[in-house]
């Protein structure tokens, strides 16, 4: 089974890519950092998201990455599933900081309990049946509109969406051209999926 185990994020500065996720939300992410100048624009096609406990630890994380630099794209607010915001890091990765409890029920603390990737296809049934041929499992799947994939011992939870409705839910134009500026780390080798995204395997 292929799963996630880490996500590369090039930057013009990567010491300072790192310095930034450190900072703002601890030393634990499963993240690498390397130098790129490969030319982007716009959406990158992809969020990386914090799943919190509960409100207060969301305000906690999104406050510290405000503070370390980050770019607000929506602010924090209740909603039908839960609570969440998104910014842009200054390296120009969108996250989704969220919880799916609308109340407080502990402490706050600045702390996430799941990470997960998003990714925009541009077609949902070709980028489905590849990435089930490099050996992921599905564990949801609602047609055009979602495809989830089994977690296994991955550190990253992995979930597809059509990207121009994803990037609605980013509260981002989906318009982007150039690099995506990340390279997922997992266990089924080296590969490009149909959308640009790269994957590398261990001997990388």
């Amino acid at each position: 089974m292929t799963y996630i185990e880490d996500i590369t994020i090039e930057a013009a500065d990567a010491q300072a890519a790192e310095d930034f996720y450190t900072a703002a939300f601890g030393p634990d992410l499963p993240l690498k950092f390397r130098a790129s100048e490969e030319p982007t624009t716009g959406f990158r096609g992809f969020t990386l998201d914090l799943i919190a406990a509960q409100p207060a630890d969301v305000d906690l994380l999104f406050a510290a990455a405000v503070d370390g630099g980050a770019e607000v794209v929506k602010a924090p607010v209740k909603s039908f599933w839960g609570y969440g915001g998104v910014l842009r890091t200054p390296d120009g990765v969108v996250m989704k900081l969220v919880s799916s409890s609308k109340k407080d029920t502990a402490p706050a603390r600045k702390a996430y309990d799941e990470v997960v990737l998003l990714m925009g296809t541009t077609d949902m049934k070709a980028s489905k049946k590849f990435y089930e041929e490099h050996g992921l499992e599905v564990a949801k799947s609602y047609g055009g509109k979602y495809t989830e994939f089994a977690a296994g011992k991955g550190a990253v939870k992995f979930a597809l969406y059509p990207r121009k409705a994803f990037a609605k839910t980013a509260f981002v134009d989906p318009a982007g051209t150039g690099s995506h500026r990340i390279a997922v780390g997992g266990t089924g080798g080296t590969f490009t999926d149909p959308d640009g995204f790269a994957w590398e395997g261990p001997a990388a």
